[in-house]
């Protein structure tokens, strides 16, 4: 089903409704087709608190992470995960948040991610499809890959969300909460070590942060004005670093890139080994570490060489 009424961030772009797992729920997907080639299909995975359109669709000075793969020939698809975006919410999201369990965990978000991919290779032909996840969504990226192989034709992991030793109980979490520009600001900014130059830019935050208000229609009737997100997702990143990953990596068969920040608080170079290790059925793996660049790089001034390494293993033919 085609979704109306939505704005383009392009005028070549293309909106889609499909059926989400949720009886009676809809999720969204958008899709920029190349300009010219035809070198496969990939569709973006967001992470915790905010849609694709704020991730791989946003232009920073007139160029997004899609942008820089639809040059190449790749078309490109961005899903909103349900209670992201344009995506419907979850009706519990209504409720008060103490009143139901954290909501979006990666089992239900994958199930959304097969539906997608499902939608997509039909589309496309019968194509397999890449994915490209970030953050949390990594884990629903991963636990899908494992579920559907056949759909899958490489995964890139970006900034991925891993298993960490631990003992201690998590604390259990509201079904959503509220997000406000100062909550997002100080989290962009909390990798960037203090004698080092800013590499997230106020003026690039201001266009975003409008844009990210904008994500939630009801944003404006809170003070401050905020964004309401599941917290499924934060309760599993707790899980995982208390010793409980939701999704076994042995399970993806496909070629795998891990890409990461060097600053990158989330995923360090411990979390990135252990996660290579997991990866033990992948025939190719690569672990790409990129300088001057944090948790959310895409969105940082060192984004083109994401860009670019992303691309490269998206387009490489390495299996023999």
């Amino acid at each position: 089903m085609i979704a109306h009424d939505i704005p383009k961030l392009d005028p070549q772009e293309q909106h889609f409704a499909i059926p989400a797992p949720s009886a009676g729920s809809q999720l969204f997907l958008r899709y920029l087709p190349p300009h010219a080639g035809d070198a496969g299909v990939v569709l973006y995975v967001h992470g915790a608190t905010f849609p694709s359109a704020l991730s791989i669709a946003h232009r920073f000075d007139g160029q997004s992470w899609r942008d820089n793969l639809n040059q190449a020939g790749l078309h490109v698809w961005g899903l909103d995960l349900q209670g992201f975006g344009y995506s419907d919410p979850y009706p519990e999201m209504a409720s008060p948040a103490e009143s139901n369990k954290p909501l979006g965990r990666a089992d239900h978000a994958a199930r959304q991610v097969e539906a997608a991919l499902r939608f997509i290779h039909a589309r496309h032909g019968g194509r397999r499809v890449s994915l490209i996840a970030h953050s949390w969504g990594t884990m629903a990226a991963g636990h899908a890959a494992g579920r559907c192989p056949d759909l899958i034709d490489r995964v890139v992991l970006f900034a991925p969300i891993t298993w960490r030793q631990g003992q201690a109980e998590t604390q259990r979490l509201p079904a959503w909460k509220t997000v406000s520009l100062e909550d997002q600001w100080t989290r962009f900014i909390a990798d960037t070590p203090k004698d080092e130059e800013p590499v997230m830019l106020e003026r690039h935050f201001a266009e975003w942060g409008r844009r990210y208000l904008e994500s939630d229609k009801t944003s404006l009737t809170r003070t401050p004005p905020s964004v309401k997100v599941p917290l499924g997702p934060a309760q599993e990143i707790q899980e995982a670093w208390t010793g409980k990953l939701a999704y076994d990596p042995a399970l993806v068969v496909a070629p795998v890139a891990i890409v990461r920040g060097a600053w990158d608080s989330l995923c360090t170079d411990q979390d990135a080994a252990w996660l290579y290790q997991a990866l033990k059925n992948s025939p190719v793996k690569r672990d790409t570490k990129l300088s001057r660049g944090g948790h959310l790089m895409h969105l940082e001034e060192g984004r083109v060489a994401l860009h670019h390494v992303t691309r490269d293993f998206l387009l490489t033919d390495d299996i023999l």
